[in-house]
């Protein structure tokens, strides 16, 4: 565990925030508010923000801006933004459908998915996570058919409350889905990461979406899995956090109650 957070702060400027898979959602009041004290406290002592995806349960589309939960979320990323520090945004699985409407009411800067960086003269591979899954076969057959251009189109014709209803449905079954799946398959394929670590020539990876945060030594470099974020599950520990990374390269895991360490467990 980490103790001298302050003296690491002042040897060494925080330059960027890496988060993932928080589901913002009205129905997890607790969740919403651990992210806003983020939004409040850590976000603007950074240089850059970078959201790696599913930063919403669910995206139905950026005319579904209006709504108060939706607006509150917007305003607390557009007071960061407006401090000065730069966000980045990465599609998530559950809300790609986010748009040039939200980022430009945000101040988001939309990146594609895998992008690389150079943060503190480090090369770094950024990615939601979820097309490394190549072992679920289905839902990468899913994965293809809603990330082409024209499906999108199509469906962003439909009225909003429709999309909603569709959209609810597709995550009841996948919800069930998930039952009957293993972790493994589930979980990122190592050639999968291999491939991305040797055609991007970079050393580090960072990504979410598997909620399997841990750090991954393996020959071809370092990969960091960040964590969901769940305070609202009864009579269980909150969790969640973010990786920290300071102008000399250190890299740091916060967790949620503010300490630091080197891991994240």
């Amino acid at each position: 565990m980490r103790t001298q957070t302050s003296v690491i702060k002042a040897q060494s400027k925080l330059v960027a925030l890496f988060v993932s898979d928080i589901h913002l959602h009205p129905s997890l009041p607790k969740t919403t508010l651990a992210f806003f004290n983020f939004l409040k406290k850590y976000a603007p002592q950074a240089e850059r923000l970078y959201l790696l995806g599913d930063l919403f349960e669910y995206w139905a589309g950026d005319d579904d801006m209006a709504t108060p939960y939706h607006l509150d979320v917007i305003n607390a990323l557009r007071k960061v933004s407006d401090l000065g520090t730069k966000i980045f945004w990465i599609a998530g699985n559950r809300d790609f459908l986010i748009g040039t409407q939200f980022s430009e009411a945000t101040g988001a800067h939309l990146l594609h998915d895998p992008s690389i960086i150079e943060v503190a003269n480090r090369r770094i591979i950024i990615t939601h996570g979820d097309a490394q899954c190549t072992d679920d076969l289905p839902y990468m057959a899913f994965r293809s058919m809603v990330r082409q251009e024209q499906w999108q189109k199509d469906f962003l014709t439909l009225p909003l409350s429709q999309r909603k209803t569709v959209i609810e449905g597709l995550r009841i079954n996948s919800q069930m889905e998930q039952k009957e799946k293993t972790m493994e398959i589930m979980d990122v394929n190592p050639d999968a990461i291999k491939d991305l670590f040797v055609k991007n020539h970079a050393k580090i990876i960072i990504h979410g979406h598997t909620h399997r945060p841990s750090l991954h030594q393996q020959k071809e470099g370092l990969r960091y899995v960040l964590p969901d974020w769940e305070c609202d599950q009864v009579n269980e520990n909150d969790r969640g956090g973010w990786l920290e990374m300071y102008a000399d390269g250190e890299m740091l895991f916060r967790h949620l109650d503010g300490s630091c360490s080197t891991v994240f467990k």
